[in-house]
C-alpha cells in the first residue's frame, strides 16, 4: 500500500486543530476547484485535497490514520499488526488497495468490522464537534443621501457554501440592509447568521456589510463635513449676490459679499452629514469664478468699456518687488 501524507496535502501540522484543517481545506479546495482552477492538474489536486480532508475531519478516522505512523509520501509500507488482525489477512492483501478505501472500510466496519478494535472506541457513537460557520465581509457602496438620511438598500452578492461532501460552490444571495441615519464611511453592519453555514450543529457565521460612500456629483466628503464648488459669475463676485446652495436637506440661500475672491471658503454651519450622536458636520462652498465663453456683441462691448475704465491690476505681483528681473 502506498502511503499518502494527508497533513502535507493540506499543508498543516500533524497537531493541527479541526478548525485549522477546515480552513486549510476550504482555501485549497477553492484554489483547485475544477470550475475556477486553470492548473492542468487542478482536478487531480482537488481530489487529493478532498480525500485528505475526508479523513482528517473525522476524529475516529484521523485516529486510525495517525496509528499508521509517519512515512514519506508515496512510500510502500505495511500496515501495523492490528490492522491486519482487523482484516483477518496478511500484509499481501494491502498491496493493491488504496489508502483512502481501506480507511473508509475500517471506519465503517467493512472487511471484518470494528469488532477487534481493541477497545479503542468499539461500540462508541461518532464524536460530534459543533463548528461555527465562517464570517464573511463585503464592502458595499452606498449613496451619500442614504448615509445622511438612513434607509434601506438591497445587497446582492455570491457567497461560498459547501455541500454535504464539503465541496465549495457559490450561491447568489440578496439581503435587505438597513442603513442607520448618521452611518459613517467604513462602518460595519452585522447580519447575524447570514454568513457560512455551521457544521455538526454549529451556528452559522455572520455577514458584515462594510459601508463605502459612493462618489457624488456635487459633494466631496471629509469626515462629517461636505465640500462643493460654488460657481459665481464675475459680476456676482464683484457686486455680491444672493445664491442658492444645494444641501442634502434641500436648497438654502446664502449671501455672497461684494468682492469675494476665487478660492474663498464659505461655511454653512450644520449643513453637512448627520453623525451617530445626533450632531451634524458643516457644508463648505468653495468659490469658483466662471467666465462666459460665448458672449454677444453687446456683452463684448460692455467688457471693453469696463477694461478701459477700470484701474484694477490683477497681476500686481508682477511689478511688486520684481523690477528689473527677468522671468526664467
Amino acid at each position: 500500500m502506498k502511503y499518502k501524507d494527508y497533513y502535507e496535502t493540506l499543508g498543516v501540522d500533524r497537531t493541527a486543530s479541526l478548525n485549522e484543517i477546515k480552513k486549510a481545506y476550504r482555501k485549497l479546495a477553492h484554489k483547485y476547484h475544477p470550475d475556477v482552477s486553470k492548473d492542468p492538474k487542478g482536478e487531480e489536486k482537488f481530489k487529493e485535497i478532498a480525500e485528505a480532508y475526508a479523513t482528517l475531519k473525522d476524529p475516529e478516522k484521523r485516529e486510525e490514520y495517525d496509528n499508521l505512523g509517519r512515512h514519506p509520501a508515496g512510500e510502500s509500507f505495511t500496515p501495523p499488526p492490528e490492522w491486519q488482525q482487523q482484516y483477518g489477512a496478511g500484509a499481501s492483501m494491502f498491496d493493491d488497495v488504496d489508502l483512502s478505501d481501506i480507511l473508509n472500510a475500517f471506519r465503517s466496519g467493512g472487511a471484518g468490522g470494528r469488532a477487534g478494535a481493541a477497545g479503542r472506541g468499539a461500540g462508541r457513537g461518532r464524536a460530534h464537534f459543533a463548528m461555527p460557520g465562517e464570517d464573511y465581509s463585503v464592502t458595499v457602496p452606498v449613496s451619500l443621501e442614504k448615509i445622511h438620511h438612513g434607509g434601506e438598500t438591497d445587497v446582492s452578492l455570491e457567497l461560498p457554501e459547501y455541500d454535504a461532501n464539503g465541496l465549495p460552490h457559490r450561491v447568489a444571495r440578496t439581503f435587505r440592509v438597513t442603513i442607520p441615519k448618521g452611518a459613517a464611511e467604513g462602518q460595519r453592519l452585522r447580519l447575524a447568521g447570514k454568513g457560512g453555514p455551521g457544521m455538526d450543529g454549529g451556528r452559522a457565521g455572520d455577514l458584515y456589510i462594510v459601508l463605502e460612500i459612493a462618489p457624488h456629483p456635487l459633494y466631496r466628503v471629509s469626515g462629517s463635513d461636505l465640500y462643493l464648488d460654488l460657481m459665481l459669475a464675475p459680476w456676482e463676485a464683484v457686486l455680491g449676490a444672493t445664491v442658492e446652495i444645494p444641501t442634502l436637506d434641500g436648497n438654502v440661500e446664502m449671501r455672497v459679499k461684494a468682492g469675494t475672491p476665487a478660492g474663498q471658503r464659505l461655511r454653512l454651519a450644520k449643513r453637512g452629514l448627520h453623525t451617530a450622536n445626533g450632531a451634524a458636520g458643516h457644508l463648505y462652498a468653495i468659490v469658483q469664478i466662471v467666465v462666459p465663453t460665448d458672449v454677444t456683441p453687446q456683452e463684448r462691448a460692455l467688457y471693453q468699456q469696463l477694461a478701459a475704465a477700470s484701474a484694477f491690476k490683477p497681476r500686481a505681483y508682477a511689478t511688486h518687488g520684481n523690477q528689473g528681473k527677468e522671468a526664467k
